[in-house]
């Protein structure tokens, strides 16, 4: 008999769940599997690290679809849960970077699912 995978709990910070739930379905789906990959422990393809971040581990995925760009935003390093930091429709005209306003929200989430894993460490002793 296999071992099955163990699946990690999502956490959705904010408004990331009801934001993705506003998404094209195509776009939803591309999501929901990368981060049912990373609740398996595994990596997706297309999932990079998003800069300004590298000590948090927050991961992005980025999905095109009718000529708009959307990004998810989540880390998988505070504990045994992918805890979706930010979702979001990219409406930038400069480049590909992620616009400051964007950038500080995902800091300010990171914040919040840190307090969260804290707190679920203490309410599990």
């Amino acid at each position: 008999m296999r071992n099955k995978p163990k699946i990690r709990p999502v956490d959705w910070i904010s408004s990331s769940l009801k934001d993705m739930r506003a998404m094209p379905e195509d776009v939803q789906a591309a999501f929901g599997f990368a981060l049912y990959i990373a609740q398996c422990g595994g990596k997706h393809p297309d999932a990079k690290p998003l800069k300004g971040f590298t000590g948090a581990g927050v991961l992005e995925i980025v999905e095109d679809y009718n000529a708009d760009t959307y990004r998810a935003v989540y880390t998988v390093r505070l504990s045994d849960s992918v805890y979706v930091l930010h979702v979001f429709q990219k409406k930038s005209k400069h480049g590909i970077a992620t616009p400051k306003e964007e950038i500080e929200k995902i800091a300010a989430r990171l914040k919040m699912a840190e307090e969260l894993h804290r707190s679920k460490g203490r309410q599990s002793q």
